[in-house]
C-alpha cells in the first residue's frame, strides 16, 4: 500500500510521539533574566512524571482487562453460535 502524505510528512503511521516519564524529568529549559525558581519547576516536573507513569500503568492494566473481555466474548459467542439453528428466512 502506498503512503499517503501530507504537508510533506507521512500521514497515520505508527503511534503518535508519547510524553514519557523519563522525558519529563530530565527537561531542560534555557535561562532567561526574570526567570522562575528551577527548584519549584523541577518539583513540578518530578511530580508530573509521577503522574504520567501511573497514568501509563492504568492505561496498561486496561488494555489487558480489555482483551480479557474481548477473548471472554469470542468464547462466549462461538459456545452460543452452535446452540443456535439456522436461518431459513430471507435474512
Amino acid at each position: 500500500m502506498a503512503q499517503v502524505y501530507r504537508s510533506g510528512q507521512p500521514y497515520g503511521t505508527g503511534l503518535p510521539h508519547r510524553l514519557t516519564p523519563h522525558k519529563i524529568c530530565t527537561r531542560e529549559f534555557s535561562s532567561r533574566r526574570r526567570g522562575v525558581d528551577a527548584d519549584e519547576v523541577r518539583a513540578f516536573l518530578v511530580d508530573l512524571a509521577d503522574e504520567v507513569a501511573d497514568l501509563y500503568r492504568r492505561l496498561h492494566l486496561l488494555d489487558q482487562e480489555n482483551e480479557r473481555l474481548k477473548r471472554a466474548l469470542r468464547d462466549w459467542q462461538t459456545l452460543h453460535a452452535r446452540e443456535c439453528r439456522p436461518n431459513r428466512g430471507h435474512w
